[in-house]
């Protein structure tokens, strides 16, 4: 992905309370482009496979539950340097920590329902968009 592709997900509550499509624009606005979009539902093995790396976590059942009560946005991202772009751009994972402006500090509500996801390196990146997107590649 050469640093330039990143993955997102507008999260279930927010999805719900109807930020979704303001989220995705905030996201253009920030200069990344859009290169895959789908709105999809989680099942609970879905959702326990995407998190797995939590597992071990005290976190882990709530998480799962939050990402399995709605639809999700999966969204490919594209911009130069685009996991560190992104990251810094949603803001801190707690919504009540992120700077002013961000899309978390925007429309999130608590940690778990923080309004979207973003991928926090690029390996990651490719592991998360090829769950969603398995075309992502000729991106």
């Amino acid at each position: 992905m050469n640093g330039n592709l990143t993955f997102t997900m507008v999260k279930p509550a927010a999805v719900a309370d109807g930020h979704a499509a303001a989220i995705l624009a905030k996201i253009t606005e920030g200069g990344f482009n859009i290169k895959a979009l789908k709105m999809t539902r989680l099942s609970k093995e879905q959702a326990e496979r995407f998190y797995a790396i939590h597992s071990d976590r005290p976190f882990f059942n709530s998480l799962v539950a939050s990402m399995t009560a709605g639809p999700i946005v999966a969204a490919l991202l594209e911009k130069e340097n685009a996991v560190e772009a992104f990251r810094n751009y949603i803001g801190a994972t707690n919504p009540a920590d992120a700077a002013e402006g961000t899309i978390r500090k925007l429309y999130g509500k608590s940690i778990e329902a923080n309004a979207v996801h973003g991928s926090d390196s690029d390996e990651n990146a490719r592991i998360e968009s090829a769950y969603f997107f398995s075309e992502f590649e000729r991106f």
